[in-house]
């Protein structure tokens, strides 16, 4: 092995361990399960994305591209959804309501479409309205060029703010060194729009020639998590890094979050991407994991039906197949806790309106945390 990839290791090895002693790096499993997962909707394969109707009902993406609406304990098709392009990583992704629904009717998803010049497929944003059990009144807000045949790093999530501004995440698409740097591309970004798919004034790169005005931040990876802190307001995200190195980021308008310039990670291979985990001009992020987690979807808990977890934040792991409880305090992490391990891959985490907290695991269905009789 050369002596720099030596000096890479030694360097990660040393600063992780001085970052885990800072901010409480290790994680542990609760002496007491104070809560469980109870399976709420069952046999689902990839529920990559779900939100709550005023009804009680759930609306659920399955990545394979199929949209499922759960109501009075049954799962029902909805029709006249758009052309997903399902291949990788991609298919039909995150799903969530305007916060207007009860009025306007809007429901908004992220999905790699086909649509455009080239072979393959990218991500795309769009609002449709459910009449019965298909949707209606489609309009594709963005959608995301060129198309590529790569299977990788579509993101993507949805939120609202409390200006009812729209912001998606989309990944990177496997072209780091082309893509998230790029304000002239799409992909490795976090985008901001009006709810009808208007580029807002005020967005950080507009009258830049050529720039993709609907970009907010840049310099990512791939976010698959996106999240309103309660309090102040802010986005919140998680991202995928390489071989360690995923992070959790508040994001900032503007901003560059520096992938692949700075990275606590490395190559699959173990090889190399850069010396750098910092530079002037780049963000840090509030908390990274090494080895990586592979984080997707995160939610913070403000229910009361939460009391010891009031004001926490949930990630779920891809990789090691557990939700993740992390204490924060001055937007530093200083406790990391494992929370219903090997039941699958956790793909989304929501509070849901009744104040629960809903856990949607691959290959097996979306869960509902309730207290135990016994604490």
């Amino acid at each position: 092995m050369k002596k720099s990839v030596l000096y890479f290791y030694f360097f990660v090895v040393i600063h992780n361990l001085t970052f885990s002693q800072k901010t409480g790096n290790k994680i542990y499993t609760p002496k007491k399960n104070l809560y469980s997962p109870v399976l709420f909707v069952d046999k689902l394969q990839v529920p990559w994305g779900f939100t709550f109707l005023p009804d009680g009902s759930i609306l659920i993406t399955e990545k394979k591209g199929e949209l499922i609406l759960f109501k009075n304990d049954k799962k029902q098709k909805i029709g006249n959804i758009p052309e997903v392009y399902v291949r990788g990583q991609g298919g039909l992704l995150d799903v969530e309501l305007h916060p207007n629904y009860k009025e306007n009717g809007w429901i908004y998803m992220s999905f790699a479409s086909p649509k455009g010049k080239e072979k393959g497929g990218h991500t795309a944003i769009l609002r449709a309205k459910l009449k019965d059990t298909s949707l209606i009144e489609k309009e594709v807000l963005y959608k995301a060029l060129p198309n590529t045949t790569k299977g990788q790093h579509f993101g993507s999530r949805i939120v609202f703010d409390s200006d009812n501004y729209l912001y998606f995440s989309i990944g990177e698409r496997g072209a780091r060194d082309i893509n998230p740097q790029n304000i002239k591309r799409d992909g490795g970004k976090i985008y901001r729009l009006h709810d009808d798919g208007r580029i807002p004034k005020d967005n950080p790169f507009i009258g830049i020639d050529s720039a993709k005005t609907a970009i907010y931040s840049y310099g990512h990876r791939n976010p698959q998590g996106l999240a309103i802190h309660p309090k102040t307001g802010g986005i919140w995200n998680n991202e995928h890094g390489p071989k360690g190195g995923d992070e959790i980021n508040i994001i900032k308008k503007g901003a560059n979050y520096g992938w692949p310039m700075v990275t606590y990670g490395v190559n699959y291979s173990g090889s190399t991407i850069t010396d750098k985990t910092e530079m002037q001009g780049t963000e840090q992020p509030i908390h990274y994991w090494v080895p990586s987690i592979a984080p997707s979807g995160m939610a913070f808990v403000t229910s009361d039906k939460y009391p010891e977890w009031k004001g926490n934040l949930l990630v779920g792991s891809l990789k090691f197949q557990y939700l993740e409880r992390l204490v924060l305090k001055d937007n530093k992490v200083i406790y990391r806790e494992k929370l219903i391990p090997n039941l699958g891959r956790v793909r989304a985490v929501k509070q849901a309106p009744d104040g629960f907290i809903y856990v949607a695991i691959e290959g097996k269905g979306i869960y509902k945390l309730i207290p135990n009789t016994k604490k």
